[in-house]
């Protein structure tokens, strides 16, 4: 079967590769989000066919004198660039938040609920567990977001070849995402954990109303993200498992 297979040409000398390698149908990409994983789902379709083939017609030139790796560039520039613009887009939203948390989270280690001591330059409530959860949770989210804002700068820094499309790119967003949400939470958890420190124990609702109101954004996060960031988790993680192979390949 594979010797029939293989050396099929069409009239223009196209191998089984060049099909791959020129083919774009939008209809592959309706359950993928964002050009750039329809750039990755191009690669890893073309790599899988790749290896199925005999090694010497993965260079063989058809009538226009193009090998199927030329074929695959020429017929997917369009989709590199915007997969690249799509990507520039996402980083640069994503940084100039990450931006803002880490300029919130930086003012508020300088301003802890209560004040300090003006005699002693220690905070009136060192001793409230409250109080470190704010300081602990304040050092993460300003830690995890400086984070995030290098991972998202080292992608818009990034050479934007075919290959950076396969893991590089798809890897550094979803730990950016990642950071970026880890930096949200534990914002909220400091800005809950302040209102503890001064209401405990005079108004308890206040600091319980608070803290139910502050995991509105965490909520509206997961909601709004979660397509995404599946999409990106699969893309960086799961590829690898994409084309499985239960059986031999034809060639080795």
């Amino acid at each position: 079967m594979k010797d029939l297979i293989t050396p099929i040409k069409d009239e223009k000398g196209n191998n089984m590769l060049h099909m791959v390698a020129k083919s774009v149908k939008q209809n592959r990409f309706q359950n993928v989000s964002g050009v750039a994983f329809q750039m990755q789902s191009e690669l890893l379709w073309f790599q899988e066919v790749e290896k199925m083939i005999p090694p010497n017609y993965r260079e063989r030139k058809n009538k226009d004198g193009k090998t199927p790796q030329d074929l695959f560039t020429k017929t997917h520039a369009d989709l590199l660039k915007d997969g690249g613009e799509w990507m520039k887009n996402t980083a640069s939203q994503c940084m100039v938040v990450a931006t803002l948390i880490a300029t919130i989270v930086f003012a508020a280690a300088f301003t802890l609920p209560g004040g300090y001591n003006d005699n002693t330059g220690l905070p009136f409530f060192r001793k409230e567990p409250c109080l470190i959860i704010f300081v602990i949770a304040d050092v993460v989210s300003l830690v995890c977001s400086s984070t995030s804002v290098l991972i998202f700068l080292s992608i818009l820094t990034s050479r934007y070849a075919e290959r950076d499309f396969l893991e590089s790119l798809p890897r550094k967003l979803v730990n950016g995402i990642t950071t970026l949400f880890l930096s949200i939470v534990t914002m909220m958890i400091s800005f809950s954990a302040s209102f503890f420190v001064l209401y405990n124990k005079k108004v308890e609702w206040v600091p319980i109303t608070i803290t139910g109101l502050a995991g509105i954004p965490v909520i509206l996060y997961v909601t709004l993200q979660h397509d995404l960031f599946r999409d990106v988790f699969k893309s960086a993680y799961q590829t690898r498992y994409l084309f499985k192979r239960n059986k031999r390949v034809l060639y080795y």
